[in-house]
């Protein structure tokens, strides 16, 4: 459980050595990737702290992003993709947070935001 889970953990970030060192032309590695995609299952998955890394898992099943992927240039484009993601996901999650809490305190202005259970 542990070999396969620290895998996927880092596949993302191990993925252009893996590339330029040659695994992803030994056909026995390429079915390894295929069999980790058991990982999606919500079972496994849920274990996983970046689900990040299940698309990467998801891209490695193909020929085509396995050969372009041993070009630095490509997998600097996708760590700079990667960021920009999660910048705008932390920038809309804190706007949709910060909303939340402003309405609430206009709610109920006079219990500093907090919530008061309805006694009937």
């Amino acid at each position: 459980y542990l070999i396969p889970y620290n895998f996927i953990k880092i596949s993302k970030h191990n993925t252009l050595v893996l590339a330029q060192r040659g695994y992803f032309k030994d056909s026995t590695f390429v079915n390894y990737l295929k069999y980790l995609l058991y990982w999606k299952e919500p079972e496994y998955a849920k274990y996983l702290k970046y689900p990040m890394c299940l698309y990467f898992l998801d891209l490695l099943q193909y020929e085509h992003f396995r050969r372009e992927v041993v070009n630095s240039q490509c997998t600097k484009f996708i760590d700079d993709q990667q960021i920009l993601l999660w910048q705008h996901y932390t920038r809309r999650r804190t706007r949709l947070l910060q909303t939340a809490a402003e309405q609430t305190q206009h709610a109920n202005p006079q219990n500093n935001g907090i919530v008061q259970p309805k006694v009937p």
